[in-house]
């Protein structure tokens, strides 16, 4: 009988045992469910982004193809007439000369009429105005070259967005007060660095070709950028960010990147706080009575997280 009870105990501490195990089976199923979700609509939303920067560089690719056209019909144009106008003028000009030649043979020492001295000053007018015209129209061609050019280099800049190259252009885009600027020295290594609103860690430097791997947390999640080019901005969408973040590295070392991390000035709980954007102070109004412009340089050592 005690046997008998025991193999029941046993019995119903297997079933408890199995019981449990699923129990803890299913949780373990339900939260990797839920990586899964959140890991999806990442990417759906990184995916959004890029779709939608692709397709503001294709739209300044063709407006940049456009204009270049509109350029290159109007400098063929110019060049048409150019060559039209020159070979009248030689072709005036030889006729001329065997008008010239004639009249001295046949009429040696003889006074040229004063018809042909009228049509021969006629035609020098003429050929005066022809010169006055195309250079007018040189120097139109020139200017609207000029102002097609700058309109290209503003349409990229207002695309690409402003990028300093220098601690000098870093100092200028400072100035401005519209965002605000971190200049960082980040080493290879696998730990991760806090520089202003982002987390780094430098994978690779590659000197030769100028490019490098990088890593970084982004609103816990833990994103990499494989031969990101020199100069090439790096645009990040942060939950906490009115505007994307941006970073850029101005110079590759050996196992070494000097660059700067972009963000935007003000937060959307700070411009909600002020009640509208426009009441905020502009930085340009906090100027000291020692005349310093109250900007400061930026700082190599990233601030307190």
């Amino acid at each position: 009988m005690q046997e008998h009870d025991g193999m029941n105990e046993h019995e119903s501490r297997q079933e408890a045992n199995a019981a449990g195990t699923s129990r803890w089976l299913v949780i373990a199923m339900l939260v990797l469910l839920g990586v899964a979700a959140v890991a999806l609509g990442y990417g759906y939303r990184q995916e959004t982004l890029v779709g939608h920067l692709t397709a503001q560089q294709s739209v300044s690719d063709s407006t940049i193809s456009q204009m270049q056209g509109q350029l290159s019909a109007v400098t063929s144009k110019l060049n048409d007439m150019t060559a039209a106008q020159q070979a009248q003028a030689q072709a005036e000009a030889a006729k001329q000369a065997d008008k010239k030649t004639t009249a001295g043979v046949a009429h040696a020492g003889a006074r040229r009429p004063t018809a042909t001295d009228k049509r021969y000053k006629q035609m020098q007018a003429q050929l005066a105005d022809q010169q006055k015209q195309l250079k007018d129209t040189q120097d139109l061609v020139a200017k609207n070259r000029t102002d097609l050019e700058g309109n290209i280099s503003s349409t990229r800049d207002e695309l690409n967005g402003s990028i300093a190259r220098t601690h000098e252009e870093l100092v200028v885009l400072q100035k401005r007060g519209e965002r605000s600027y971190t200049e960082f020295d980040l080493m290879k290594a696998k730990q991760f660095q806090r520089i202003g609103p982002l987390t780094l860690s430098l994978r690779k430097a590659d000197i030769k070709h100028k490019n490098y791997d990088i890593e970084m947390i982004v609103d816990d999640n833990q994103l990499t950028k494989k031969k990101v080019n020199l100069y090439e901005p790096i645009w990040i969408h942060t939950e906490n960010e009115s505007q994307p973040v941006q970073i850029v590295v101005m110079r590759i070392e050996k196992n070494l990147i000097h660059g700067y991390v972009s963000a935007p000035k003000y937060r959307p709980s700070e411009l909600a706080t002020s009640g509208t954007a426009s009441s905020l102070t502009p930085v340009s109004a906090h100027v000291p009575a020692n005349g310093n412009d109250g900007q400061t340089q930026p700082s190599t050592n990233p601030p307190p997280q």
